[in-house]
């Protein structure tokens, strides 16, 4: 009866969309949409979206598009309702605008050629790669939950002035700046795409380029959002998604937002070698942060 209770409720109050927290087979899009008369997005469409509206860079909107496309090509058939509905709002951006008239042919052409352009962003990181490993510098790579504070922290470090929000997804592409950790030590920080959890498929597969740099990094800074009560668990899924990509280098924790815990416990079972407490806003802790990384890439 859930899913007559969910009709009468959209009725009553009106809801234009319904977003579901977990990903949805085209059949049972379809079968929501015929009980409520609503639009239905699920998990995967509402990330994809918002990656759609914070992809700045050329490479970021290529990686997009891509996932995009590899989502919609199992769902263009039978899906009724849900393609006479689209126009703009959530779920619509990008490929999703014109799928009344691709079909799975096209679709699979532009997958095939979106992919090329990626070999091709591929091959221009692995150059850069090459490059750094010939001046000797250390690769460190800014790792985490979607806004746990990395590019806050990439920027007081760098003044790389990368964008900064309080908000999901607001890093989709890799910077990468020089640090000097003393007078006579340069490494080479790289800011990288927030995880989530239940990181969906597609994701992966487009943002491979991306998330490659985590692999051939010298150091990890996993920065986590102490002030969050989910930490652990988003740690846990930050590790799981390195895991799936290769990555094996080091890990420093970087326990952030430290000014929004007075009196905060440190984490048990911590080295403490390999963790720091900071607050990347308040610049709290930040040269004992800078010391940790020049010891853990000697």
């Amino acid at each position: 009866g859930r899913l007559a209770e969910a009709e009468l409720f959209c009725h009553n109050q009106e809801i234009d969309l319904i977003v579901c927290d977990g990903e949805l087979t085209p059949s049972q899009i379809r079968n929501i949409e015929n009980a409520t008369d609503v639009r239905v997005v699920d998990r995967t469409q509402l990330i994809l979206d918002i990656f759609a509206l914070r992809a700045k860079t050329s490479e970021g909107k290529l990686q997009v598009e891509l996932a995009q496309l590899k989502y919609s090509l199992p769902r263009l058939t039978g899906k009724g309702k849900q393609l006479s509905r689209l126009g703009g709002g959530i779920g619509t951006r990008g490929p999703g605008e014109t799928k009344l008239e691709l079909n799975k042919r096209v679709i699979n052409e532009k997958i095939q050629r979106k992919e090329k352009e990626l070999k091709q962003v591929k091959k221009t990181r692995e150059l850069n790669r090459q490059n750094r490993k010939h001046s000797k510098k250390k690769s460190v790579a800014i790792v985490g939950y979607t806004n746990s504070g990395k590019s806050t922290l990439m920027n007081l470090l760098t003044k790389a002035n990368v964008y900064a929000k309080d908000q999901l997804f607001a890093t989709l592409d890799t910077t990468s700046r020089n640090l000097w950790l003393d007078f006579n030590r340069e490494i080479i920080l790289i800011d990288t795409v927030g995880f989530i959890n239940k990181l969906p498929h597609e994701f992966i597969d487009a943002f491979s380029s991306t998330l490659e740099e985590t692999r051939y990094a010298d150091l990890l800074v996993h920065v986590v959002d102490l002030a969050d009560p989910n930490y652990q668990k988003y740690i846990r899924v930050v590790e799981e998604v390195l895991k799936k990509v290769g990555a094996k280098a080091p890990v420093l924790y970087a326990f952030n937002k430290i000014d929004l815990l007075p009196g905060f416990i440190e984490v048990p079972g911590m080295k403490s070698a390999n963790t720091v407490y900071i607050s990347a806003e308040n610049n709290i802790n930040i040269d004992e942060l800078k010391l940790k990384i020049l010891d853990l890439t000697k």
